[in-house]
């Protein structure tokens, strides 16, 4: 087998759909499915069960990721050691953001880092932090700009950038409004907008009400500050979330100060113990930004 077949095939893997996946090889898609057939025929087992909306690892397909992954870091990190002995950066940088944190200007930093690492092919990937920094973890993302929720798989280190505080973001109507701050046990039975499974700030509203005694219960879930915002704007529940959120619309909701064993919304970047020279130039200029 090529290193080029267990790239395409890692891929589908992670996006489930071989249509997406050819976009992000940038291969026709009758190719990228050529490559596959060809690997499951050296292997003699089918890696994938295919329905007409997306694909699932079968067992075989299972057992070979991981070792894939590992052979394709390694693959890279060769490559990047003799280009970094000649003083060039090169290689693909893959990181991952949770979606409106508040504190690092994303595209702005991916354009300045392009234009100072011209051989460096960026891929950028949003999902929730927990995932991002397992991620991380699992040699699938160089790099990832996360929340910290206390959840730090071995290997992988955070490096904080920025710290808020969490707030009660609710519709002027609604009884918290007139209130400067509220104890966390006066959520208890509020009806809430949150975020998905894995996002930092329901992480971090969870972690906190299970300190106070009560669980923590969305009942509309949404995975972006917008239509967040627009569901607290219809008062249909408060929201637990950064003082950057709550800057977005100050005209029209009401941010309410958070009493209590509340975790802060602490921004940091995940990485492995040894990064990339890619990752390694990334890191850099976060930091000094």
């Amino acid at each position: 087998m090529e290193l080029r077949q267990l790239e395409h095939f890692v891929t589908v893997a992670e996006e489930r759909h071989f249509t997406r996946a050819a976009e992000l090889l940038q291969i026709s898609q009758s190719g990228l499915s050529a490559s596959i057939r060809s690997l499951e025929q050296e292997l003699g087992t089918s890696l994938f069960i295919r329905s007409t909306r997306r694909v699932e690892l079968t067992t075989a397909g299972q057992a070979l990721l991981g070792d894939s992954v590992r052979t394709l870091a390694s693959a890279a990190a060769a490559r990047n050691a003799v280009a970094a002995v000649r003083g060039l950066v090169r290689g693909r940088l893959t990181i991952g953001a949770e979606p409106c944190l508040g504190s690092v200007d994303l595209p702005a930093e991916l354009a300045s880092f392009r234009t100072a690492n011209p051989g460096v092919e960026v891929r950028l990937r949003y999902s929730g932090s927990v995932d991002l920094v397992d991620a991380v973890g699992g040699g699938r993302v160089d790099v990832a700009l996360v929340v910290d929720t206390g959840h730090t798989p071995a290997g992988v280190q955070l490096r904080p950038l920025d710290t808020q505080e969490m707030l009660v973001l609710c519709h002027p109507g609604h009884r918290f409004a007139a209130q400067g701050s509220i104890r966390l046990d006066e959520l208890r039975g509020e009806p809430l907008v949150g975020f998905q499974e894995g996002w930092g700030a329901q992480a971090l509203a969870r972690r906190a009400f299970a300190a106070a005694g009560f669980d923590y219960r969305a009942a509309m879930e949404v995975n972006d500050v917008h239509p967040l915002l627009d569901l607290v704007g219809y008062n249909l529940g408060v929201a637990i979330v950064p003082a950057s959120f709550a800057r977005k619309r100050p005209d029209q909701l009401v941010a309410v100060r958070l009493l209590g064993d509340v975790p802060s919304w602490t921004v940091a970047v995940a990485v492995s113990d040894e990064p990339s020279p890619a990752a390694g130039a990334f890191l850099r200029q976060l930091q000094t930004a």
